[in-house]
């Protein structure tokens, strides 16, 4: 059977750079706070005419230049993102249309911040059952700025915009996307909420004025998610993998909180050296956190072919999700296209 492994990657950050010390004054906080709690110190916002789909074309148009493929050969578009253009139609197709790929499939996937990881799964049924086009786009994109209260120090300390994508192809031998493990625990949905704006409470003036749209998180509750399910579950995909915590490269988790990363990852039983990370200058950007973090790191030159990888991710539902991958892109020397964030420099002294 054929296999199916990541071709390229690409990634967009938007251009307005947010520092602590601006975000810090309308939460309540200071920018020591942020950083000394998060590990964050900075994030990017999109710009006022800039949407989910803008900046997610951008990311798949570097991925195609980068594994220097035509949009047109393009079998499926699926974006993951739960900050959508429109209720309908699917940003999907917006951005199928934005890079010309016209005889692609398309659709939007939310499951949050553990959207991509499923994005990846899914798409990668399409492309290994259907065979008629070899490649899929899968891109993960969020524009939180547009739902966070500002004074909200649970949520607006964290959270930024941006999009990576992949572009998943044929590779060879064994080599590619491997074993992957999704899971929702239904139980905690009140967790990570938007109340209204859907059908159990449309928006009004009054859900406006009571701030029922924004964006809320029990950040507790969330942490103690995380410790209680994520290191069963990546443990379940490395046994399935038959692949010991010794023999992981790269470990690319959701970008969720510095502080909290630095803690799973001795949970999982891995090498601090193998965690990547953006979120440093990036901030939480959702179901963009995993491909903006391995886009970094492949231009970088810290992935070789041959490299297991180790997805992770975790986000409101309650939705899990974890992936090993071994990596097939372009080699070191032909990924150094430009600068990255994939080492994060500064992140583990702001613990």
């Amino acid at each position: 059977m054929q296999r199916y492994g990541i071709c390229g990657t690409g990634s967009y950050l938007p251009p307005i750079r947010v520092s602590n010390e601006q975000v810090a004054a309308a939460a309540g906080v200071s920018a020591e706070w942020i950083e000394r709690k998060t590990g964050i110190r900075e994030r990017r916002h999109a710009r006022p005419d800039q949407a989910s789909s803008d900046l997610a074309a951008r990311a798949a148009r570097n991925a195609l230049e980068q594994a220097g493929v035509r949009a047109s050969e393009v079998g499926c578009v699926v974006v993951a993102t739960s900050t959508p253009d429109h209720p309908q139609p699917a940003t999907a197709n917006l951005v199928q249309h934005l890079i010309g790929a016209d005889h692609a499939a398309a659709f939007d996937l939310n499951a949050v911040c553990s959207g991509f990881v499923y994005a990846l799964e899914v798409a990668h049924a399409l492309v290994r059952d259907d065979g008629r086009a070899p490649y899929a786009l899968v891109i993960g994109v969020d524009v939180y700025s547009r739902v966070i209260d500002h004074s909200d120090r649970r949520t607006a300390v964290l959270f930024g915009d941006g999009a990576g994508a992949v572009l998943l192809g044929p590779v060879p031998g064994h080599q590619g996307l491997g074993v992957t493990h999704l899971r929702g625990v239904g139980a905690g949905h009140s967790l990570i909420v938007v109340p209204a704006g859907g059908s159990r409470l449309p928006a009004s003036a009054r859900t406006v004025a009571d701030g029922s749209h924004f964006f809320r998180m029990d950040g507790r509750g969330v942490r103690d998610f995380v410790t209680e399910h994520v290191p069963r579950l990546v443990h379940e995909v490395l046994e399935a993998g038959g692949v010991r915590p010794e023999d992981i490269d790269h470990f690319v988790p959701h970008q969720a909180n510095g502080v909290m990363l630095l803690d799973l990852v001795p949970a999982l039983g891995l090498s601090a050296s193998t965690l990547r990370t953006t979120l440093g200058r990036y901030g939480n950007t959702g179901a963009a956190s995993i491909p903006v973090t391995l886009d970094a790191a492949h231009r970088e030159g810290l992935l070789a072919p041959g490299d297991r990888t180790l997805f992770a991710a975790f986000g409101g539902g309650m939705n899990l999700a974890a992936s090993l991958c071994t990596w097939t892109g372009p080699s070191r020397a032909s990924s150094r296209s430009r600068p990255s964030a994939a080492a994060d420099p500064g992140f583990r002294a702001a613990r």
